[in-house]
Order: structure tokens, then C-alpha cells, then sequence
């Protein structure tokens, strides 16, 4: 059997069974100021005690670590070496410790840059996307791609005027129906999509009450569908609210799912779906500053002690750097 063939076979079938999902997530270690990465299952809907503690195969010690973006079982992280000058962003895969370096982008990442990674099924190929926070206009280059055959950096010059990204930390881009999506602003918010295999830009609306909320709004994927989620102060109350799209593209098809009010939560982002509905989502709490993964019943108590940074739900395959 011809050999990509039986890994996107294998990939397909790892999607749709759920004992393949992992959760990939990494902290801090105080006294030695390094960062540590970990890896676990998310079967069920308990993260089970099976925590490994993964080594990236660079020989460094990583001082600072971020993880951009899971895809098919790799991750694009950026490691820091000693001090924020030596940054190295590498395509990695967590079961193996297989890693690439990429090459050096033309424009470098800045502090809300965020990157995407998909399989464009048009040129048999793995890309990633870098956009730009903030552009507005045609004076500065929002974005660069680069396609894992070449691997190299091109600019995206064709893009749209007067269009805002909004990109924020703890967002990525989601990747559905054979495109990438953030928010963006012009007038209104909406979402931005980008077709990943002819390189054209779409958009799509936001529910009425995510539009009017004027806060903090992210985009994700969440069991095979696109979900748009906010983060606003309302009525005295922080509230963390999400929505997910039933039918891919339809705005009627908006459908909120859950909505959270807590004083110790300041802001929130989605991560994963278990099989039974309830949502994992990463939290900052207000007062402490902390970072944490709770569900909108409970917290969880499973993972280890430490000052938690971000996570990302992967799938495990046979695909390669």
C-alpha cells in the first residue's frame, strides 16, 4: 500500500476515535525559570492520571516556551534559548521528538502574531499561515505562508483593504472546510476565512450578540465545527459565553451552547470537546493571575502543580515533519 496513502487513512480513522485525542499543554517551572511540556489523554471525560513529561529534541533547555498551533499529531512551538534574542520556531512531533527548524521569517513574529497550520489536499502539501495583529491597510504585509515541500517564507500581498485582524494570545487560527479562520473588523466583527489551496479570502458573520458585545471575541474548532466565543463584562459580572456553527457558513446556524458568569474568571478560551458535550476551556483568573483548565461544571485537579500556561487537543498519527 502506497505509504501516504495509509498515513492520511490512518490520520481519518484517528479523528473519528477519540482514544487518539491527546491534550498537549506546558507550565513553568518557578525555581529553575524553564518551561516544562506535557502531554495526556483526553478519552474521557476525566484527563487521565497518564502524564508524560516531553522532551523537544533540540539539546537547549527551554527558558520560554509558545505553542502556536497542533495539527495532525505536530506542533509549531517557539522556544527561547536564555534570553528573548535566541528564539527558535520548529515544527515538532510530541510522540516521536521529531523536529524541523524553519526557515527565518522576512517579517519576525511580534508579541500577537499568530500562526496556522493545515493540509491543503490540492498540492498534497502542509502549509502554515503567520498573520499579522492589527493590519488595516495595504502599507504593511498582514501575512507570509509557507508549504513544507518548499519550505520557505512567501509574503501574502493579495488581502483585503481596511480589514483589522484580531488576534489575541491565547487564540489560533481554526482550520475548517479546507480554510483558516480569525476575526477581523472593519465596520462590524465577522470572521475572516482563508482558503488555504487558492489562496482566497471569505467572510462570514457573527451571531447578532457576539457583533454588539464590542469585547474580547475568538474563533476555534470544537468537535468538527467552527465556534465563535467572547469574553465580556456584563452587568457587573464576568461572562465567558459560546457559540458553535451547526452548518458551516449559514449565520442562522449560530447556535449558543453555553453561557458562564464568574467573578474569578477574566478571560476564557475553548480547547476541547469530550464525547458527552462538556467543553475544557483554558481560564485566567482575575485576583490570582493564574492560569487554569476547568470545565463549566467543574475544575480539574489531574494535571500537575505549577504556574499552567496554555493547551491544545492533537490527534496522534503516522504523519512526519
Amino acid at each position: 500500500m502506497d505509504e501516504p496513502y495509509f498515513t492520511m487513512k490512518n490520520l481519518t480513522h484517528a479523528k473519528k476515535d477519540k482514544t487518539f485525542h491527546k491534550f498537549l499543554f506546558y507550565k513553568l517551572c518557578p525555581k529553575k525559570s524553564i518551561f516544562f511540556i506535557y502531554c495526556c489523554s483526553v478519552s474521557s471525560v476525566k484527563l487521565v492520571e497518564d502524564i508524560r513529561e516531553l522532551n523537544c529534541s533540540l539539546n537547549i533547555e527551554p527558558r520560554h516556551c509558545i505553542v502556536y498551533y497542533c495539527c495532525d499529531g505536530l506542533v509549531i512551538i517557539k522556544v527561547y534559548e536564555n534570553s528573548v534574542e535566541r528564539q527558535i520556531l520548529l515544527l515538532w512531533k510530541p510522540s516521536t521528538r521529531e523536529s524541523i527548524i524553519f526557515p527565518t521569517l522576512e517579517f519576525p513574529m511580534e508579541k500577537f502574531s499568530c500562526l496556522g497550520m493545515c493540509f491543503d489536499s490540492t498540492s498534497n502539501d502542509y502549509k502554515i499561515l503567520k498573520i499579522l495583529n492589527g493590519v488595516s491597510d495595504h502599507s504593511r504585509v498582514p501575512g507570509e505562508i509557507l508549504s513544507l515541500k518548499s519550505c520557505s517564507w512567501r509574503k501574502i500581498v493579495e488581502h483585503p483593504c481596511d480589514i483589522c485582524y484580531m488576534v489575541h494570545g491565547m487564540h489560533s487560527l481554526a482550520f475548517i472546510h479546507d480554510s483558516l479562520h480569525c476575526v477581523g473588523n472593519s465596520k462590524n466583527y465577522f470572521v475572516i476565512s482563508f482558503d488555504i489551496s487558492h489562496e482566497v479570502y471569505g467572510e462570514i458573520s457573527l451571531p447578532e450578540e457576539i457583533i454588539l458585545s464590542n469585547i474580547n471575541i475568538g474563533i476555534s474548532i470544537l468537535d468538527g465545527m467552527l465556534c465563535a466565543y467572547i469574553n465580556a463584562y456584563i452587568q457587573g459580572n464576568h461572562t465567558f459565553m459560546l457559540w458553535v456553527m451547526n452548518d458551516y457558513g449559514l449565520e442562522e446556524f449560530w447556535h449558543r451552547i453555553f453561557s458562564i458568569v464568574d467573578p474569578d474568571i477574566c478571560i476564557a478560551a475553548p480547547k476541547y470537546r469530550f464525547a458527552d458535550g462538556e467543553v475544557l476551556f483554558w481560564c485566567l483568573h482575575c485576583e490570582s493571575r493564574e492560569n487554569a483548565f476547568r470545565t463549566e461544571r467543574s475544575s480539574f485537579t489531574l494535571l500537575p502543580h505549577g504556574i499552567l500556561q496554555n493547551g491544545f487537543a492533537f490527534t496522534e498519527s503516522l504523519v512526519s515533519p
